[in-house]
């Protein structure tokens, strides 16, 4: 700051981006920022000049398993030049880089790795976060609940009933997920631990219920398949869960609820004589008496009140006229045959011997024809 002629205070000019000038690879479309390229050893062929070290302490049931499974660590470590020691009596697991160290980075990698092995992830998934691509994530739960029953019950609400919700979200993020004592540790690549983690901040602390989220994450992995919505809001597609109202906070008790003596003076029955009072509630007695016998009486009453009986509708078809007249020609049958039955019992055998000897005139018709 500067005094100038007429007492006044000049501001100081800002010359921060002064010299900053575009370069010709700032607007090239062809470049992928967010690509990792692998490490190559030419970029540091002179290593490590100072040794850097990592140390973390393990529970004391993994003792066992991290000894059968150090041989498998310590010879993914040598490959990219970290020494390692697994000390028992201290309980610690330790990393440092060594001379043949050309990659500055790996030593973090290393570091998460002794971190995901003292979590109670197996080895074989544990040595993938060497890789350039994995990245791990440990997120710290207990802080999250202070009641101990409460936090039992979220937890396995993130877990789901047969780990179903856990092996759900592992599909559709892409991640390794796995919910030890305190601690929840995910690997995966840098988006999808960002929504994991999310997701169990947002379980833990009651905010949603992680099936809601599962839904949020079908509809998005549905969505990403269509070209046409890549430069649109997904708002409109995605699923909207109220949450409960709370009511919002006051400083101030609610109000008192009124006595029954302020109810007897908003009535006026404060000022009444005892007379008048002792009369006013016989009165009310009777009322309810009254109303209770009512009451009483009409269910002694309904036993006796006979059910209605089910109505019997006439139907009126042509079905029974049918049936009529069947009836009527399998009657006149049963005449006929009767009829017949009686005249075969009185023929007189000299008759029926004389017209069975001559032949019938329909027979003669029919052989003439």
């Amino acid at each position: 700051m500067e005094n100038s002629e007429n007492g006044g205070v000049e501001p100081k000019q800002n010359n921060k981006g002064k010299h900053r000038k575009p370069k010709p690879w700032d607007d090239d479309p062809n470049i992928d920022r967010w690509k990792i390229e692998k490490f190559d050893p030419s970029w540091n062929e002179g290593g490590m000049l100072e040794v850097t070290s990592f140390s973390t302490l393990f529970p004391q049931y993994r003792e066992k398993y991290l000894q059968e499974a150090w041989p498998i660590v310590k010879s993914a470590l040598k490959e990219y030049g970290i020494s390692c020691e697994l000390n028992l009596v201290e309980g610690s697991m330790t990393v440092s880089t060594t001379r043949k160290t050309k990659d500055p980075y790996i030593v973090v990698k290393a570091r998460d790795l002794i971190k995901l092995l003292s979590r109670s992830v197996p080895a074989p998934q544990a040595i993938k976060v060497l890789n350039d691509e994995m990245q791990c994530d440990i997120i710290k739960i207990s802080n999250l609940v202070r009641n101990k029953e409460r936090f039992i019950k979220r937890r396995q609400r993130l877990m789901g009933p047969n780990s179903s919700t856990l092996k759900a979200l592992e599909i559709l993020t892409g991640c390794y997920i796995l919910i030890q004592g305190n601690t929840v540790s995910a690997m995966g690549s840098f988006k999808p631990l960002k929504q994991v983690r999310k997701i169990v901040e947002d379980c833990m602390q009651n905010v949603m219920h992680p099936i809601f989220h599962i839904k949020i994450l079908m509809v998005r992995k549905e969505l990403e398949k269509d070209p046409t919505l890549a430069h649109e809001s997904w708002d409109r597609f995605l699923p909207k869960f109220k949450n409960k109202e709370k009511r919002p906070y006051t400083p101030y008790p609610p109000p008192p609820q009124p006595s029954k003596i302020d109810i007897q003076l908003q009535t006026g029955e404060y000022f009444l004589n005892d007379k008048v009072k002792s009369a006013k509630k016989w009165q009310e007695r009777q009322e309810k008496q009254t109303e209770k016998t009512a009451e009483n009486k009409r269910k002694r009453e309904a036993a006796f009140i006979p059910p209605k009986e089910p109505v019997v509708q006439d139907t009126k078809s042509d079905d029974g006229g049918k049936d009529l007249a069947a009836m009527a020609i399998s009657l006149k049958k049963k005449a006929k045959e009767y009829g017949r039955q009686n005249s075969a019992e009185n023929v007189n055998a000299e008759a029926y011997i004389a017209e069975s000897g001559e032949p019938s005139k329909k027979k003669s018709k029919r052989k003439h024809s």
